[in-house]
């Protein structure tokens, strides 16, 4: 499975979304620093993730959601979950 993921930071609540191939591992990398872009902000919670079969499909939803517009009614769909 492959796997487009929004994650919230809980030191400045900047969002962040993300694809990979393991959710688990790839979660725990945010956590432990070994993301350059989001070691500073850590540590993150995972707030929604999507499951695809197809790379293709899980590539092209992560483009989508880091268009700005889609990004915005994301965020207005979880107003509830997010800090």
């Amino acid at each position: 499975m492959f796997y487009v993921y929004f994650l919230q930071s809980s030191t400045n609540k900047d969002l962040y979304i993300g694809f990979c191939r393991n959710l688990k591992s790839r979660f725990n990398d945010h956590n432990e620093g070994r993301v350059r872009s989001t070691k500073p902000y850590k540590p993150w919670i995972l707030v929604y993730y999507e499951a695809y079969k197809n790379i293709k499909d899980a590539t092209k939803r992560e483009k989508q959601l880091k268009n700005h517009r889609a990004k915005e009614d994301l965020k207005l769909q979880l107003s509830n979950s997010l800090l």
